[in-house]
């Protein structure tokens, strides 16, 4: 099972995770998709394999769905050393902050001794391409090495 957590101000991670929750069922895994405020970091380490999603919000912050997350993992410090995760981004690259949420987020897993499998995907509002698009094209070079990584 892959969970996608998102975190979100207006609406598009969740569509994003949607997206790609849906294409990773497409593709024979099992996925289930988590607003991220909504998610028990305590029983994060049997997850396994996730996918976060978080954009940034105003000039670099989280996103509010996001917080709580950041917040909890940061107050309880649980060892994530089994899990594995990828990480996808959505910002503004005519902010000095663009990707900063995603990049907060994926630090601390880090820290907190999780795997980051794959490169962070980033979905930049100002290019033009769709939301979508952008997010199923990394999930599709992704999904090869999480489910190596799953087995």
């Amino acid at each position: 099972m892959i969970t996608v957590l998102f975190g979100t101000e207006s609406g598009n991670s969740e569509m994003a995770a949607d997206d790609i929750a849906e294409f990773i069922r497409e593709n024979g895994e099992e996925a289930q998709v988590i607003p991220m405020e909504d998610c028990d970091v305590s029983r994060l380490q049997d997850a396994g394999l996730v996918i976060v999603i978080t954009s940034t919000y105003g000039e670099g912050e989280l996103p509010e769905t996001t917080q709580p997350f950041y917040d909890a993992l940061r107050a309880s410090r649980p060892d994530l050393g089994a899990l594995k995760f990828g990480a996808f981004g959505l910002g503004d690259s005519t902010y000095e902050t663009y990707g900063n949420g995603i990049d907060v987020v994926s630090t601390l897993l880090n820290e907190l001794g999780a795997h980051q499998v794959g490169e962070t995907g980033r979905h930049d509002a100002a290019k033009g391409v769709p939301l979508s698009q952008a997010a199923l094209d990394w999930v599709d070079r992704l999904l090869p090495s999480l489910s190596r990584r799953a087995a």
